[in-house]
């Protein structure tokens, strides 16, 4: 019992024989009414500081490159988040309405043992993108460190970690340090700090949105731009696919949303919280990525457009003593004023880069990793463990060959959908919403043991997408059309499949005694 305060208000609820049980710790114990403080506001911005993300400001210039124009890309965004906000809503009521993680809810539909297998499937993709954003945030601080110092960028010569620069290594560690650190203080240091970055992120993106509006007399070309489809057949082959990636985009937190509205003080609390939080967020934050774009290209004329996209090289363009390509002085003529400007830019991208990557990428698997041996992995071990996967996976060398990682990761949707599917299904329609949380940590109880019905319908639900993802990763030439446009569904084949098998399997099954 890693947490025995947590775990002896819990056990005074439960019944006597779950304090001995090796599938109970105080990490994995449902939370007591009285530790339940999560409020409308802690979820709004839960969403808020993840959404408010370099991903989610990159994503609509992602879809203008495929030749959708600005309002196009935005309905996209919008779609594609009201989708995913239904199983992440139907997820969460469990959560809030026993106190339960998503591990231990996984035990419901998947068995006490059963349950490891969607915990480490979620895990291993969050240890990836864990990995990932911090050598993207640690880039950027070394960006933003190399504009204020400029001999940083040089420090060490050609001295290298595996293939990784001194101060990259550097900036590399202190991002990781940064991330564990909030870990180890626990969730409600995790609750704290994102109730903080939501608003300074936010007043970051809204300065630079003034600032870039500002220097360009305008909201320059971008808003004016067509698109390139011909006829509205071209428009939904992009259309389809883009929305089935932005679903992906939040598939993991669909799953291990109950691993925060756990902590929520009523449903009412999290169904608003999230429904203001997400949707609007996501559409709010891109919009403001399209118009800085924008307004970006009427002033760093001749700029790829891919590179002015990106918030931290443009902050760097913005924060030089050296004037960009094409124009004759710095963008801010003042040293100090360049100097403040910069140190700002730097702790509005570290916030925001942390508090997506805490949420989404190390509450989920620390709790997943818990699950595997609750008695002997705390919640804080198994952040520490998805910190070491994240290094151990050299997100540096992998991030050298984008595409083909970009292309794996993606293809998780077409995993966690089915997992979403078997779980939804099992808590609406086979149970009705009525769970016996004793016996979910009982080794002997109804959950014991595997579900092999929940891993059928697993199976199920992730065969159909196999061809058309081996494709996308280039480990396969060529399969039946049929299967690569099935692939563009991914996850909504996944969901459905998955929980129709989940749901006709258990029906038919004699019920356990």
């Amino acid at each position: 019992m890693h947490d025995p305060k947590l775990a002896e208000e819990a056990l005074a609820e439960l019944p006597p024989d779950i304090a001995t049980s090796p599938l109970f710790s105080g990490d994995l114990a449902p939370v007591p009414l009285a530790r339940r403080n999560w409020t409308t506001y802690n979820f709004a911005a839960l969403w808020v500081s993840m959404a408010h993300c370099i991903p989610t400001y990159m994503m609509a210039g992602g879809l203008i490159a495929q030749g959708m124009n600005w309002w196009q890309a935005l309905l996209t965004i919008a779609v594609g988040n009201i989708i995913v906000l239904v199983p992440i809503l139907l997820n969460a009521h469990p959560g809030t309405k026993y106190g339960l993680p998503f591990p231990v809810l996984a035990r419901a539909s998947f068995g006490t043992a059963g349950a490891n297998i969607p915990a480490v499937l979620r895990a291993i993709v969050a240890c990836g993108w864990f990995g990932i954003q911090t050598f993207i945030g640690g880039e950027a601080v070394r960006t933003f460190v190399a504009t204020i110092w400029p001999g940083f960028e040089h420090l060490g010569g050609d001295a290298n970690f595996l293939g990784l620069s001194l101060s990259s290594a550097i900036t590399f560690a202190f991002f990781w340090s940064a991330n564990i650190y909030i870990i180890y203080r626990g969730m409600d240091a995790v609750r704290v700090f994102e109730n903080w970055a939501a608003p300074i992120v936010l007043v970051m993106a809204a300065w630079l949105l003034w600032w870039s509006v500002d220097h360009a007399n305008g909201f320059g070309p971008m808003l004016t731009q067509a698109s390139t489809f011909a006829d509205s057949a071209a428009f939904w082959k992009v259309f389809v696919p883009s929305v089935t990636g932005v679903v992906g985009f939040w598939s993991t937190l669909a799953l291990n949303i109950p691993d925060f509205t756990r902590y929520g003080r009523g449903q009412k609390e999290q169904l608003i919280g999230q429904t203001i939080g997400l949707p609007t967020t996501m559409i709010l934050f891109s919009a403001m990525g399209v118009a800085i774009t924008s307004a970006a290209k009427a002033i760093l004329v001749g700029t790829p457009l891919d590179k002015l996209w990106d918030p931290v090289y443009l902050l760097s363009q913005i924060t030089s003593p050296v004037a960009p390509e094409g124009l004759s002085a710095p963008l801010i003529s003042s040293g100090s004023m360049r100097l403040f400007v910069a140190v700002i830019s730097l702790v509005g991208v570290v916030i925001a880069t942390i508090s997506v990557n805490i949420a989404a990428n190390v509450v989920s698997p620390a709790n997943d990793f818990a699950n595997l041996a609750p008695q002997h992995i705390s919640f804080k071990t198994g952040g520490l463990i998805t910190g070491i996967l994240g290094v151990l996976m050299l997100p540096w060398k992998l991030m050298a060959s984008a595409s083909v990682v970009f292309a794996w990761l993606i293809g998780y949707s077409a995993l966690l959908g089915p997992i979403a599917g078997v779980m939804i299904a099992d808590y609406w329609i086979v149970r009705k919403t009525v769970l016996d949380v004793p016996d979910l940590y009982r080794e002997n109880g109804q959950y014991r043991g595997v579900n092999w019905i929940a891993v059928s319908a697993l199976a199920a639900g992730i065969a159909p997408n196999i061809p058309g993802f081996l494709v996308s990763v280039s480990l396969l030439d060529a399969a039946p059309q049929f299967f690569l446009t099935l692939y563009t569904y991914a996850w909504f084949v996944g969901v459905f499949i998955a929980g129709g098998v989940y749901t006709l399997g258990m029906r038919l099954r004699t019920p356990r005694r």
